[in-house]
């Protein structure tokens, strides 16, 4: 794996004295920054940026690559993508000497909001599996996650890439696809980003600039993720053929989608609730926890046999945010107190703990999220000398609008060498603190002067503007390599 973040930081400490927000809240909720892309980056340089840095870290030959897949809900080309990067990428290793990638390449895109890396990376682990014929695949993951300025989602924007090798031998972790499990259901105006909202008349005059902020509502939003995430993990638990409560205690490592530091606990605490409310016999941690939340214990065993309709419930309710209903209030609030217990705080602490303050200065990378997180998670065991060899990990993927993933990963023999590789801390040491002006400038889409110039790393050179009859570049972006 390797990871490569924008230079452009925003301390969020900062912005809470900008915004006059409470860094207490926003510290304990969000994180602590984020990073903003420069205006001479895109969601592809970003990740030709990170692919370059996987092939040479690892002494890639880019010849054996197979495909390259492009997970992103940050495209700029409504034609092309991955054939973007691999056209940076080929450019850089002829210019340094190196092969290019194969010519034999296969190039997709996918995208599903922030599950599109995690459905690229099943593309690539079938690819190897059934037709590579050795050859590997490469998956790269990059997003740029963007809100408008006073939005209820200012707070959790970011930007960035992981890339990942897939080869049939793997060095980092093994992906037990087999057992993986899938959900998806359709939830309306959960989060998306419609082109027609460009050209409704009060919208485009409050947002002149090019981007990419999405329409969402944030309660909804919530109760989506909670619920699909798990269905997800019930099918994962369901092929694996363990109760709830052995998966959460034979795991050694949980990650999970991650638009900001409290989300992935509000989920494993959902989770970990419905595993108490399903065991054969409730016991007594699960009746002392329901008589704290003042829930009955029946009810919500009963709550977690519901198949809740999400969507239709909000289309019958009407079409405003009042609409939106919880699916599973007894499970919610039980789980509130969950978050408080002391054998919660054991599930964090010994196996959610590793990566998590490192991601917490990533800010929301949208599909890099997820693998970056895992990446931290592995730069962090490496330094902590743990003892990760053969151990159980389960990612946990998540897009909205409505779908997840829910996969089992076992932990290599030969992890450690190529966690050494990951780059994890060098990527995040590479920064510029943005003042309020540049952070606003930058955000609004004015050029900004950094300190620092880019270095190691693709940026767009300049952007065609030819329209004629014969031929025509018209806002196509042309790249470069800044050394």
């Amino acid at each position: 794996m390797s990871l490569y973040v924008p230079r452009p930081r925003v301390s969020l400490r900062d912005w809470c004295e900008w915004t006059g927000n409470s860094w207490d809240k926003v510290q304990a909720v969000v994180g602590r920054s984020f990073r903003q892309p420069a205006a001479y980056e895109d969601a592809y340089t970003m990740a030709a940026t990170a692919v370059l840095r996987l092939i040479r870290n690892y002494n890639i030959d880019p010849r054996n690559i197979g495909q390259l897949a492009l997970g992103t809900e940050s495209s700029k080309d409504n034609s092309a993508g991955a054939v973007i990067v691999r056209g940076m990428v080929d450019s850089e290793l002829e210019r340094q000497g190196l092969p290019r990638l194969s010519r034999q390449l296969e190039v997709p895109e996918f995208k599903h909001a922030c599950l599109g890396g995690v459905y690229a990376l099943k593309s690539a682990l079938r690819y190897v599996a059934f037709d590579a014929q050795g050859r590997q695949a490469i998956v790269v993951c990059s997003d740029i996650a963007e809100y408008e300025r006073g939005s209820s989602g200012e707070q959790t924007q970011g930007a960035g890439a992981v890339a990942m090798l897939v080869e049939a031998d793997p060095k980092l972790f093994e992906v037990d696809l087999a057992n993986a499990g899938s959900a998806s259901d359709y939830r309306g105006p959960d989060f998306r980003k419609p082109f027609r909202r460009h050209f409704h008349h009060d919208y485009g005059k409050r947002h002149p600039r090019l981007h990419d902020f999405p329409i969402f509502s944030g309660k909804y939003s919530t109760f989506a993720y909670l619920d699909e995430v798990g269905q997800a993990t019930d099918a994962m638990i369901e092929r694996l053929g363990v109760s709830d409560l052995d998966f959460l205690e034979g795991a050694s490592g949980l990650f999970f989608h991650r638009p900001y530091h409290m989300m992935p606990l509000q989920a494993l605490a959902f989770i970990y609730a419905r595993a108490l409310a399903r065991a054969p016999q409730p016991n007594a941690q699960f009746l002392a926890l329901c008589e704290q939340a003042g829930v009955a214990p029946d009810a919500v065993i009963q709550e977690c046999r519901n198949q809740p309709d999400l969507f239709g419930e909000f289309v019958r309710g009407g079409s405003h945010a009042e609409a939106a209903q919880e699916p599973h209030p007894l499970t919610t609030k039980l789980s509130g107190i969950v978050r408080k217990s002391a054998a919660f705080q054991q599930l964090l602490a010994t196996r959610v703990n590793l990566g998590t303050d490192w991601a917490m200065e990533l800010g929301n990378l949208y599909t890099a999220a997820l693998p970056a997180w895992i990446a931290a998670g592995f730069e962090h065991a490496l330094e902590d000398n743990a003892d990760w060899t053969g151990a159980k990990l389960y990612a946990i993927g998540y897009g909205s609008g409505d779908a997840s993933e829910a996969i089992p990963l076992r932990v290599a023999p030969a992890w450690r060498e190529a966690a050494a590789k990951i780059g994890f801390r060098e990527a995040l040491a590479v920064s510029t603190d943005l003042t309020r002006e540049q952070y606003e400038a930058l955000h609004d889409g004015y050029n900004v002067e950094l300190d620092v110039p880019p270095r190691d790393q693709f940026v767009i050179a300049r952007t065609g503007d030819t329209y004629e009859a014969a031929f025509q570049d018209l806002g196509i972006d042309y790249y470069d390599y800044a050394r």
